[in-house]
């Protein structure tokens, strides 16, 4: 009888983890204190940020969060950059944030913003260059990601 219990316990706890872990958003921070922090812990670093706008519903974001997990990717990203995620909701959360980097999801989301860590952007995805994330290939993400890291080279 207790298994009959645990079993169904244990798949809506997994159901969960996936769930979760299909979310690399954080709907309910602080992105402005969050913000702060990325910014202080990329000056001790001597790192500039990498600030990537978007959200969970988002297909083309979910895909670029994935491929900055893997492969050259995440070494670029583990030796370039500090990251920090924000979300905007549906086009309704933390748009004052964007608006001060010059709106880098004007033309569609996931949107980077690269910083200094005097919070001096160093560059940005203005024209909608990570918007179809999921049909770009490893190398195209990557070689963004290195033109981003030589925009804030040290």
């Amino acid at each position: 009888m207790f298994q009959r219990r645990l079993l169904p316990a244990l798949l809506l706890g997994l159901a969960f983890a996936a769930q979760a872990a299909d979310r690399p958003y954080d709907e309910t921070a602080d992105a402005k204190a969050a913000l702060r922090t990325a910014l202080a812990e990329a000056a001790t670093a001597n790192r500039p940020l990498l600030v990537i706008f978007g959200a969970n519903w988002c297909t083309d974001c979910r895909a670029l969060d994935t491929a900055l997990k893997s492969g050259r990717n995440a070494e670029l990203i583990g030796q370039e950059f500090r990251l920090l995620k924000i979300d905007v909701g549906n086009f309704d959360k933390n748009l004052d944030i964007a608006a001060a980097y010059g709106n880098p999801i004007k033309k569609g989301i996931p949107a980077a913003v690269v910083l200094s860590p005097n919070n001096e952007v160093l560059y940005a995805t203005r024209g909608g260059e990570l918007a179809d994330a999921r049909r770009m290939s490893e190398t195209g993400i990557y070689d963004l990601l290195k033109q981003a890291a030589r925009s804030g080279a040290r």
